[in-house]
This record gives C-alpha cells, sequence and structure tokens, in this order.
C-alpha cells in the first residue's frame, strides 16, 4: 500500500532524459504495488470467516468456520469471485455450534459442491473472508517448501549459514553398561537441531527420517532437486527429500556406531541459559564440546531428579524402523545398503536388551521428553525388518524371530495410542503421536488380522470425531504442548485408515485437522512459517534465527495452541510485545505470535518433518508429477522487511508483501510504468520499447482510463500487447508513508475503489 503522489513514473522518468535510447537503459525497476486484499475496515470487528489459506483442490472437502463475538446466526453464505465480486454459489449456514473457544456462536459453511477453479471469498453477515484458490495445485510445492526448515536445522555443515557449527560433539555419558567411560570421545556430528534451539534427540531425529524415507517412498513424484546433498543449491540427480533423510540416517548411524553403543541424545537443557547462532554454542563448560548420553536403561539425571528410564526399548526400535527401511530405500548402494541391515538388526537386539521406555535427560529444568509408551516402537521395527532382504549369515543369527508375528503381538499391546480421545497428557507421553506400525503391519496381512489392525486405526478415529463433532472447528485433538504436531500425526492416521480401507466417512473430519494448520481456527492463521506465502503466518517465533538475524525458518511449523491453564502455569514465558491476537484469545485455549512464548510458537523439527509427509500425501492425491516451486513458493521469501539472503533460498526480494525484485539469477528487468493525471512523453516511452524490442507493463488510475486525450496511447499499449493493469481508480491515499500499517480507508471504500478501477 502506498501513499498518493502527485506526479507519476512516466512523467518522472521523461524528465531525466531526453533520449528515448538514453531512457532505457537508466529504467531499472518501478513498483507499483496493489495491494487485492486488506485486514479489516474501520470500526469494530465482530464476525469473522476462517479458511485454509492455501485453498481448496476442485474436488476436495471445503468448509470453512464463521465464527462471531455475538450471539447471533446466519441463515446463508455466499461464495464471490474475487475479481468481480459476483455471487457464484449460495448455501445454507446449516446449524449452530454454539460457543467455542472466544467466540459465542460459529456455523461451518460448505461449500464442497462448488467445482470451478478461480480466486473467491466467503460471505456471510457481516463477515468476509480473506481472499483463497480453488485450484488443484494449492499444495503444490509445499512438501519442498518444509525441506527448507530442515535444511537450515542441520548441524555439523549447515548451508543456511554456509558455515559449520558443533563440530566437536561429544563427550559420553552413562557408558558403563557397555565399559566406556564418561568423557570418552565419540564423533556425532551432523543431524537436525530439535526445536530451534541446539539440542539432537534420537528419538525425535529418529521419526523424523522415518517420515522423510516414508514420503519418498510413497509419494516420489512431487519432490524436486534443486540442491546438492550438503543442502546448498544445486542439482545432484537426487530429489531433495532422499537427501535431507540421508542426512537424518548417517546420523542416527553416528548414534549407534556398534552393536554395544548407542546414545539418546546429544546436549541438554543447559542449551536454554541463551538465544545465540549455533556457532557459538559454549555453555557446557568443556568449550565448545557437547555430551551425548548413553543409553543404559535406567533413570538418568533431571536436575534434581532422575527421568523414570525403564529400559532400552523405545529409542533402539525406532533406530531399527529407520535403518529397515532405508535398506530398501539405499537398495542400490550396496555398502550403505549393507550397513543400515547390520545396524537394524543390532538397533534391535539393544530394544531387547531390558523392554521398557527411554526417556530424555534434562540438567536444569522439570522439562523432558517424557515419553510412556515402547509397545508401538517394536510393532513399527518387527514390521520394517519383515520386509528387509537379509544376508546369509544374518537370516541364520535372526531365524529364532518371527518377525510379522511379533509385530501382530505388539499391535494388540496398544491398539490405539492412548492421547487419541483424551482431554491432556504430558509432553511426548505418548510419542511418536501416531502409531506408524499399523499402517506397515496392514499392508503386510490379510483377512481377519489385517481388518483388526485397520480396525486399531479406526476406534482411535473414532475417539477423536466423538469430542470434534461438539464444535464448528471438527476440533477433537487436545491442546497440550505441540497439539500441532498431534494435529498432523491425526491427518495422516486419517489419511492411512482411507489408504487400507478405501472409507471416506472421516474426510471432513481429517481435512478440518488440515484446514486449521493453514488458518481455519480462531486466530485465522497458519501455523507454519512463510506458508502460504502472503498469508497471514507466524513472523515471530521463539527461534534464536528470527530474532537475532531476522532470518526467516520458512516452512517451521510451530507448536501450536496450548490450554489456558497449560500456558498459565508454564515457567519463564514473558510476551514482548502487543499481542495481535488478543482478540481471540480465551480461557479455553491461547496461541502468540511471539518469540516470548516457548509453548505455542516454537517450530520442532519432527513435527516439520510430520507435516512434509501429509503435504505430500495431499500434493500427490492432486495427480500432479512434477511442482513448480519457484511460481507458488519464491525461493527468496526469506523476510518480511525487504531483505534476502543468498544460499538455500534468496533469490526473491519480498518487501511487506510484494516481490519488488525477481530472480536473480536470471538476467531480466521487469519495466513497469503508471500513470494517473499526466501523459507526456507516452510516444517517446513505446518508441523506445519497439526500437529496443522489449515489453512493459503500464499501471494506470481510473482517472488515466476515463481521459479521452489518452484514449490513443492506450490503444498503441494494447496494440503492442503490453501489459494494461489497474493502479486504484481515484488514486487514494492509502496511508501515510511514515505509518504504514495505519490504513486511511475502510475495505469497503478499496474494494469499490478497485473494482471501479477495474471497469475503467
Amino acid at each position: 500500500m502506498i501513499p498518493r503522489r502527485r506526479g507519476i513514473f512516466l512523467h518522472i522518468i521523461l524528465k531525466k532524459t531526453n533520449q528515448p535510447g538514453d531512457m532505457m537503459k537508466k529504467v531499472f525497476y518501478c513498483l507499483i504495488i496493489v495491494p487485492f486484499f486488506l485486514a479489516s475496515a474501520y470500526g469494530q470487528t465482530t464476525s469473522w470467516i476462517r479458511i485454509n489459506q492455501l485453498g481448496y483442490p476442485p474436488e476436495a472437502m471445503k468448509v470453512a468456520v464463521w465464527c462471531s463475538k455475538e450471539d447471533i446466526k446466519i441463515d446463508t453464505f455466499k461464495l464471490m469471485d474475487a475479481m468481480t465480486s459476483k455471487c457464484v454459489f449460495t448455501a445454507k449456514a446449516g446449524n449452530p455450534f454454539g460457543s467455542y473457544g472466544p467466540f459465542s456462536q460459529t456455523f461451518r459453511l460448505n461449500f464442497t459442491a462448488f467445482q470451478k477453479p478461480g480466486e473467491y471469498y466467503l460471505a456471510a453477515g457481516s463477515a468476509r473472508s480473506p481472499q483463497f484458490k480453488i485450484n488443484a495445485d494449492v499444495y503444490q510445492g509445499a512438501a519442498d517448501f518444509c525441506l527448507r526448515y530442515l535444511r537450515q536445522q542441520r548441524s555439523g555443515f549447515n548451508p543456511f549459514l554456509n558455515d559449520s557449527c558443533h563440530t566437536h560433539d561429544g563427550y559420553s555419558l552413562y557408558g558403563e553398561m557397555a565399559g566406556i567411560k564418561d568423557s570418552t570421545f565419540f564423533d556425532v556430528t551432523g543431524g537436525w537441531h530439535d526445536a530451534s534451539d541446539y539440542l539432537q534427540y534420537s528419538a525425535t531425529s529418529a521419526n523424523a527420517t522415518y517420515h522423510l524415507l516414508a514420503a519418498y517412498r510413497d509419494f516420489s513424484q512431487v519432490f524436486s532437486d534443486t540442491h546438492l546433498a550438503n543442502g546448498l543449491p544445486g542439482e545432484n540427480k537426487i530429489p531433495d527429500i532422499l537427501d535431507e533423510a540421508r542426512w537424518g540416517t548417517e546420523w542416527l548411524l553416528k548414534m549407534h556406531p556398534s552393536e554395544n553403543v548407542m546414545f539418546n541424545q546429544l546436549a541438554d537443557d543447559r542449551d536454554h541459559q541463551g538465544m545465540r547462532i549455533p556457532k557459538e554454542d559454549s555453555f557446557y563448560g568443556r568449550g565448545f564440546e557437547r555430551p551425548v548420553y548413553f543409553i543404559d536403561g535406567e533413570p538418568q539425571q533431571r536436575g534434581q531428579f532422575l527421568n523414570d528410564t525403564k529400559g532400552t526399548s523405545s529409542t533402539a526400535a525406532k533406530f531399527s524402523s529407520v535403518f529397515s527401511l532405508g535398506s530398501l530405500i539405499f537398495s542400490k548402494e550396496k555398502t550403505f545398503r549393507d550397513t543400515l541391515t547390520a545396524r537394524a538388526l543390532s538397533a534391535l537386539n539393544f530394544s531387547r536388551r531390558k523392554y521398557g521406555v527411554t526417556q530424555t535427560a534434562s540438567v536444569r529444568s522439570p522439562y523432558i521428553y517424557a515419553e510412556e509408551n515402547w509397545v508401538d516402537d517394536m510393532e513399527l521395527a518387527f514390521a520394517a525388518m519383515h520386509n528387509v532382504v537379509l544376508p546369509k549369515k544374518e537370516k541364520e543369527e535372526t531365524a529364532r524371530y518371527n518377525f510379522l508375528d511379533s509385530a501382530i503381538s505388539y499391535a494388540s499391546r496398544e491398539p490405539v495410542t492412548p492421547w487419541l480421545g483424551a482431554d491432556t497428557a504430558s509432553h511426548y507421553q505418548w510419542y511418536p503421536f501416531i502409531n506408524l506400525g499399523h499402517y506397515e503391519l496392514a499392508k503386510l496381512l490379510n483377512g481377519r488380522q489385517r481388518d483388526s489392525v485397520v480396525a486399531f486405526y479406526k476406534k482411535g478415529i473414532e475417539l477423536v470425531e466423538a469430542k470434534a463433532r461438539h464444535n464448528a472447528f471438527y476440533r477433537g485433538v487436545p491442546f497440550i504442548w505441540c497439539s500441532n504436531n498431534l494435529t498432523v500425526s491425526f491427518a495422516i492416521q486419517c489419511f492411512w485408515y482411507y489408504q487400507l480401507t478405501g472409507d471416506d466417512r472421516f474426510e471432513e473430519l481429517a481435512q478440518a485437522n488440515i484446514d486449521w494448520l493453514f488458518g481455519a481456527n480462531p486466530w485465522g492463521t497458519s501455523m507454519v512459517y512463510g506458508l502460504p506465502s502472503l498469508g497471514d503466518t507466524p513472523t515471530d517465533p521463539h527461534s534464536a534465527f528470527t530474532h537475532l538475524k531476522d532470518y526467516p525458518i520458512d516452512g517451521g511449523l510451530v507448536d501450536g495452541p496450548v490450554y489456558g491453564n497449560i500456558y498459565k502455569n508454564l515457567i519463564g514465558i514473558t510476551l514482548y510485545k502487543p499481542d495481535e491476537y488478543a482478540d481471540f484469545q480465551s480461557d479455553l485455549v491461547v496461541y502468540h505470535d511471539d518469540y516470548g512464548d516457548y509453548s505455542t510458537n516454537e517450530p520442532t523439527m519432527d513435527g516439520t518433518a510430520s507435516l512434509l509427509y501429509l503435504l505430500a500425501a495431499k500434493e500427490a492425491s492432486a495427480g500432479i508429477a512434477k511442482p513448480d516451486t519457484s511460481s507458488h513458493f519464491p525461493e527468496g521469501i526469506h523476510s518480511r522487511n525487504g531483505q534476502w539472503k543468498d544460499g538455500d533460498a534468496g533469490q526473491i526480494q519480498i518487501d511487506h508483501g510484494a516481490i519488488v525484485r525477481g530472480d536473480k539469477r536470471k538476467k531480466k528487468l521487469a519495466i513497469i510504468f503508471s500513470g494517473d493525471e499526466f501523459a507526456e512523453g507516452g510516444k517517446e516511452i513505446l518508441n523506445a520499447l519497439t526500437k529496443e524490442k522489449a515489453a512493459a507493463s503500464f499501471f494506470f488510475t481510473g482517472n488515466f482510463y476515463r481521459n479521452p486525450s489518452f484514449k490513443k496511447l492506450i490503444k498503441a499499449i494494447k496494440k503492442r500487447g503490453d501489459y494494461l493493469g489497474p493502479h486504484s481508480d481515484k488514486h487514494l491515499l492509502y496511508c501515510y508513508w511514515k505509518n504504514r500499517d495505519s490504513l486511511l480507508v475502510t475495505r469497503q471504500a478499496f474494494s469499490r475503489d478497485l473494482e471501479n478501477n477495474y471497469d475503467a
């Protein structure tokens, strides 16, 4: 949005030179920003329509949520063409769902029946939704976009920083069981930082790696090759998803370097003593060395307490599953494949040393990953091992195993992941948040055995549905810490259930969870940094990258909303800026886009990897084989303040939501002129463009288009094939230069002015 100026670019440029040829050499880039969506009109707004900001595929479920602070009702709603503001679809609003969170009344607006691609917005009562797309490409490139966050979180060589960090990891603790003295050095560099801080956990890394490997296995057609194995820009004829999966796999091999050695975590919560760029990490009293914690099956330090570790099974089984799937994915690389196969078996054996769960260790605070279940990990490990091609020696060693029967046995011990249908749970108590083993096992079975395992998924979905059907957001996922991770996992479970059965009865419930992540929630915001590129997404996450350097963390899924009572009782949370979502907080649930709120606005590596799988599934369902990420998710949306960074991304510059510079790798200039009151020099400009065989874009106000003196010039531009566009009808002053966030026009005035410009 720009203020009115009484000159125009066309007029100003001609004052600089009298030579058309010289003019062409001096013009570089003249930008006109035309805002197609304004946040809100003046006056108090009491009703809103929440949408999936990514948009909706034509044949998919399409539902938005109308919500109001007033106890009022609506009868119908309209779907409006965004370009013409003409109504294209009308439907009944259905039954009211009543109050939810900060709202007194809510409705679900179902427009699934409308399938024509285009740009639209919804209107109901006094509320109007943001503009959105209906198109088959709405998820195109989204999974690749999330890979940006994982590349940025790499430890060792970090391609985003083009620098290395944590190269001295690490010195061992708790290795007595294997005869290893404390402080013995092990090379465990690599992997990913866990959650925008710099700890690294085997359990979360293994879960993330498994999702990446599975995404490649199941949806390889949607991924592109724009980066090298080290994460820097380039092509290596390997999809980027596979490069990233291998990065995680190779770190896990370092964390299980031999049959008797396996580590559970690298670093601990001393990490949280301050924000810094990763290579400045020296909080452990040993220079730049960090501790690496051995898995011994016994409780380990937790400040003045001990964690509740009972065995070796949960983490070791996760290792085994990754190595088994990796041996299939990398089957053409014999040496790597054989290493993975051997480690899959040794990790499985390690999981059986002492049955039980392995929890993380903490030194300064009471917060840990308090995982309590492990039989789901064992089920997945045995199911994954069933497909592995074993060498003769390993076959003989494992003859006593029946992988399939063991997987079935473990499946029956935890048929439903315990958080499903529950109101609350401890932090990472039931991890991973989905039983991956059920899906892998069901694909191996037939008849009643298969039906039984599939029924486990159905039961869990029904437990969530029983809660979800009573509110307009179809929300049945508890608002515990990392609620977004649970949301993603539940949506994947619904997807897998459909894949296994073809039963689509839970389609609306599954889509509601996806819609929630991208804006169909009380706050109207996406929970993924930078996705969609011009949507309402997190801008101030709990991350040193953004807080200290204003680096974007593109593709990172933030923790998500928590119950109000959880938020009020957390240690060390302080909001550092006015709450932009204050109107939508409630005793039920809160979310803050503020780096001071680590409980709701901290991105997580494992949650992002799970989301990547889900987005790949959505993209593959649309049947688009090769994504064009450059058009839908430009590789340079690196900052909201006009900056960019070369490297992982950074070819396109964005300022206040508008592209102000194109791809620097391409030798192209965009020549743009605008006009309102004056048109002198127009003939010279067209002559220069013709001489140089160049094209340009012309943005004129309605005043310009209606001026009969300019009719000949406009026709000449049109005849040449140059672009003609709008520049507001009356050249309204939208805001002052020094206070760009405060509008001087209402939404209605802006929309009416723009529509009049289009009419002209």
